[in-house]
């Protein structure tokens, strides 16, 4: 989105204003909605998603499947990539959703800025009661809506009554917020959960994730369906088989890349299954072929970054940042290195709240080396050098570069490696915005 953007202009003067962080509390934004005219106790059917990994792919699916389906969809997710627009997807009958047009989004973040008046308010709530807003004055069947943070205190926590709650794999994370350790994290993301409605749990990888989900659900009489217990999918002979309750399917692969990605679709089938949607197999089938989640094992094939890569080699990106991303991503490259042996070379950005060190420890023996770079769009950033030494930490060869071309070109020029390369941009969500938008590949 270009500069001209009414609603970029909006949320900078919000940015200025405003505290950016979190505050995690339900006091503020029931306030604001409430003078809104309560636009949360007006939406569409919703499946609410919480978790630290794969909540945007497991709503990617959701919609997929709808959409395929014939049910207009509204999706919120957050953060976004390279425009504030990727937040906020408007269903459209009878056909694919949109992301919010300019002037709409414009209008209604100055409508909410301008009932919150002086309050003392977060940019992040301001933006969840737009969500509220826009998804409630524009009509469509389902709406998806992504926890920002946490659960308990998440502003998108005013949802009264979904249709289904969903917890997605739950990692080490935000811990300032959330707290130390998977035991507190889970029962963060547990606060989502409501009386007597259904909750889909996605793969944990971790026990005690699912016993804490467990027992506030049972506090709260709120059925559980769990992957691996109620639900379950695996891979057999290039297809993905789901088994519930109600049988067997037998489906094609996800269009997205790496196995976690079976775990993530079979939680959305769950999903719109126990939240009485109950898409056709048909339309299950052709999601798993439409599901389109940008900035997630995304291969880059075209524009400047590309182009600058040595010829014959590979360009991925992917803006998993933790360390239970980083061992579904890692191993999804060590399955590449199996089927097509290439020297795999990370450019690495990363917030200076998140965990470098569990992020790095999944890639040992696998790759070559970390080129890290600065963050261009934010100044919350672990510098380079500081970074690249959390790399060397972990046993990993590293060094600091100025910029996503800059290590491109060191590869490219001083390393002598046969096969070409394999590059990953990972380790931020902004950078990987950052790949994205200078590769003219924004979502849309």
């Amino acid at each position: 989105m270009t500069s001209t953007s009414l609603a970029h202009a909006e949320i900078d003067r919000l940015l200025a204003r405003l505290p950016k962080g979190y505050d995690l509390s339900l006091d503020r934004i029931r306030v604001i909605s409430s003078a809104l005219g309560d636009p949360h106790l007006r939406l569409p059917p919703t499946i609410h998603v919480a978790g630290t990994n794969g909540k945007g792919s497991t709503s990617a699916f959701a919609r997929a499947i709808l959409e395929a389906d014939s049910r207009s969809v509204h999706v919120h997710t957050s953060p976004h990539l390279v425009s504030w627009h990727e937040r906020y997807r408007l269903g459209c009958a009878g056909e694919p959703g949109r992301l919010v047009p300019d002037d709409v989004l414009a209008a209604a973040v100055r409508r909410v800025a301008e009932t919150a008046g002086d309050m003392k308010i977060t940019v992040f709530e301001i933006l969840t009661a737009v969500t509220f807003l826009l998804f409630s004055e524009h009509p469509a069947d389902v709406a998806v809506v992504e926890v920002g943070l946490g659960g308990r205190f998440d502003a998108t926590n005013l949802i009264e009554q979904p249709a289904v709650s969903v917890i997605t794999p739950i990692s080490l994370d935000h811990q300032s917020y959330l707290g130390d350790s998977v035991e507190l994290i889970a029962a963060e993301k547990a606060g989502i959960i409501k009386p007597n409605t259904p909750l889909v749990v996605g793969q944990q990888a971790e026990p005690i994730a699912l016993e804490v989900i467990r027992r506030i659900a049972d506090r709260n009489n709120a059925p559980v369906s769990a992957y691996g217990q109620e639900f379950f999918a695996f891979e057999e002979r290039g297809r993905l088989v789901y088994q519930d309750d109600d049988g067997l399917l037998d489906l094609p692969l996800p269009r997205l890349a790496g196995r976690h990605q079976i775990s993530n679709a079979a939680t959305a089938i769950a999903a719109l299954r126990k939240g009485g949607f109950n898409p056709s197999d048909r339309a299950i089938e052709t999601g798993m072929g439409s599901v389109d989640w940008p900035g997630r094992l995304q291969k880059i094939t075209s524009g400047a970054l590309f182009d600058a890569v040595v010829e014959g080699g590979e360009l991925w990106i992917d803006g998993g940042h933790n360390p239970g991303a980083g061992a579904a991503i890692s191993e999804v490259f060590a399955g590449l290195e199996e089927r097509v042996s290439r020297p795999l070379f990370l450019i690495c950005g990363m917030l200076n709240t998140k965990d470098p060190t569990g992020f790095f420890e999944a890639f040992s023996g696998i790759a070559r080396r970390v080129l890290t770079v600065p963050l261009a769009t934010t100044d919350a950033g672990i510098d380079p050098n500081e970074l690249a030494d959390f790399a060397l930490d972990t046993g990993l060869d590293a060094e600091a570069t100025g910029s996503i071309e800059e290590a491109i070109a060191l590869v490219s020029t001083h390393w002598a490696v046969s096969p070409a390369p394999r590059f990953l941009i990972c380790g931020s969500l902004y950078l990987v915005g950052e790949a994205l938008e200078r590769s003219g590949l924004a979502p849309r």
